[in-house]
């Protein structure tokens, strides 16, 4: 379609009846992506492309855009965009298995959305300045399993650090890398306090890629739109940019512009001490323990012995805690201390039944690692407690 038709494809009014089910889902997804305060009111809507027999939805904060497509009776075809957060909560308290129609009065610059007994009217603004994100060349293109990237992201994404003045931790670093000789794809996150590096076989296509950094923000809307899609993600890159493609749904983003830490020179490699964890308990302990522990440093001790770990946690305004757990344990004895909050969120990843830490002293970090997957690996850094 040339830029004429464009242009007269926006001027015409948007008419057509959708499923709520399949609106809500869409607006669910896309409506996040949109920054509540925005000085721009065109970047507070979500713009509306009606034709043939799909409605395209677009979401954009300018540094990420999300496209859906979902099924749709159209009467008349058209482009607009409208308040994202007002849409989606209109439709949100419509009655389920209802039927939407959502219907352009040009004269009052108005949308009205119908269902049942229920009416509304919201402004609307035209297309024509919403932001478009040019793709630009992507160097390169593979294909990989839905499920095996959620994995690389979800595993890593809680070590992201949050500080914007150390922004190129802001997000997760995926790149080719080597391990036993073979190339994999793997995502690294860090804060300093704590890394995840996660593994995955390298897709076709892959091999060469540059090294990138997507955005913590990304990251985690990624995660919501693939959670409900097809098996195969199919992923484009470049040194700028990233884009996600599965199902039905795009997702084109900036990348960070930054140079990834070298993270393997903080992966301890000579820790010989050896414990062994049933993972269950010792993650219900720290947390009970915890709940003593000072709220700024939140932190817990661990002082092992031969067979036995005892954990303990003090503050002067709540008191202090104490309780036990057997373990596998032959070292030396060992007093060494963790922020609760970045084990917990550390052992929320560990899948197997039990979780091996590898230590070396008290001032050390912590290199720990889930037995039943070997993709995985996690390392947590000491505080004086």
């Amino acid at each position: 379609m040339d830029n004429t038709a464009e242009k007269v494809a926006e001027n015409f009014p948007v008419k057509l009846v959708i499923e709520r089910s399949d609106l809500l889902k869409s607006l669910g997804r896309l409506q996040s992506i949109v920054e509540k305060r925005n000085t721009i009111p065109i970047l507070s809507n979500i713009k509306l492309d009606a034709e043939g027999s799909t409605l395209k939805l677009t979401a954009t904060d300018m540094d990420i855009v999300a496209i859906e497509e979902v099924p749709a009776q159209i009467e008349q075809g058209g482009v607009l965009t409208v308040p994202a957060q007002t849409l989606y909560d209109i439709v949100r308290k419509l009655q389920e298995g209802a039927q939407i129609s959502i219907d352009t009065d040009v004269a009052s610059g108005q949308v009205i959305v119908k269902s049942g007994n229920s009416r509304f009217q919201i402004s609307y603004l035209s297309a024509d300045e919403f932001p478009v994100m040019s793709e630009g060349d992507m160097s390169h293109n593979f294909t990989i399993s839905s499920g095996e990237f959620l994995n690389l992201i979800n595993k890593s994404r809680f070590a992201m650090s949050t500080e914007e003045t150390r922004y190129y931790l802001n997000g997760v670093y995926l790149h080719v890398a080597e391990n036993s000789g073979e190339e994999v794809l793997r995502a690294v996150a860090t804060d300093g306090h704590r890394l995840a590096r996660i593994e995955a076989s390298l897709p076709a296509g892959a091999s060469g890629m540059p090294g990138i950094i997507i955005p913590r923000k990304t990251v985690s809307e990624l995660g919501k739109l693939l959670e409900e899609q097809g098996d195969e993600l199919q992923i484009s890159l470049s040194d700028a940019k990233i884009r996600f493609a599965c199902g039905n749904i795009v997702l084109l983003s900036k990348l960070v512009d930054g140079t990834f830490p070298d993270y393997d020179r903080v992966i301890p490699a000579a820790n010989e001490k050896i414990l062994e964890v049933d993972t269950k308990s010792f993650t219900s302990i720290v947390d009970r323990v915890s709940t003593i522990s000072t709220e700024k440093t939140r932190g817990v001790k661990l002082a092992l012995e031969q067979g036995k770990l005892v954990i303990t946690a003090q503050s002067p305004e709540a008191g202090n805690a104490k309780d036990e757990l057997d373990v596998t344990y032959s070292a030396d004895d060992v007093e060494i201390g963790f922020n609760s909050r970045y084990m917990l969120e550390m052992m929320s990843q560990i899948e197997g039944e039990t979780t091996q830490f590898l230590l070396s002293d008290s001032n050390s970090p912590a290199l720990v690692t889930d037995p039943s997957d070997v993709t995985s690996l996690y390392v947590i850094m000491p505080m004086r407690v």
